[in-house]
């Protein structure tokens, strides 16, 4: 199994006994840790201290462990106002799906968003489930422009690419 590593390498270096290090994100299902120089002892919580009943990892050795799948972060700097443009976004109009279990790829469909006459900037877009039915306001996907676009007293319109297996915004293969 090759070796895929999530973001950048991360070193933390600890010199005296029982000393914390700084907070990591959690971006993978799987913690790499390697002791160089000591036997360690690694504790993984909100304010952990680490004692010899935690995983072990001895001087010169890797142990992975497993921490369960990412969890949310929070979310900073969100902006749900502007002139013309209604907070919670606008309803995608004509959705279809094309695919099913005899195909190999299905792939959904709707048709682009405008906000006319408005006045806003936008970096994200996020398309999620309002259909009143619980659990509702789950995120189905964001989508991320490269940058910031701003609109003003003109029309911002989100175009989806046309729908396909290898070019609709939401497939599943």
């Amino acid at each position: 199994m090759a070796h895929k590593p999530v973001g950048d390498g991360i070193v933390r270096s600890t010199s005296t006994t029982s000393a914390q290090t700084a907070a990591q994100a959690h971006k993978t299902d799987t913690l790499r840790v390697v002791s160089v120089g000591a036997d360690s002892f690694v504790a993984i919580g909100t304010n952990p201290t680490a004692a010899n009943t935690n995983y072990y990892v001895p001087s010169g050795g890797t142990v992975t462990i497993s921490l369960g799948g990412p969890q949310s972060n929070r979310v900073v700097g969100v902006s749900t106002s502007g002139t013309n443009y209604t907070s919670g976004g606008a309803t995608l109009a004509n959705p279809s799906v094309t695919g099913g279990s005899s195909a190999s790829t299905a792939f959904v469909d709707f048709d682009d968003v405008s906000f006319t006459d408005a006045t806003f900037t936008a970096k994200f877009a996020q398309i999620y489930r309002s259909d009143g039915s619980a659990p509702t306001n789950n995120s189905v996907l964001v989508l991320d422009f490269g940058g910031d676009f701003t609109a003003t007293a003109g029309t911002f319109t989100i175009q989806f690419p046309s729908a396909g297996t290898s070019t609709a915004v939401l497939r599943l293969a």
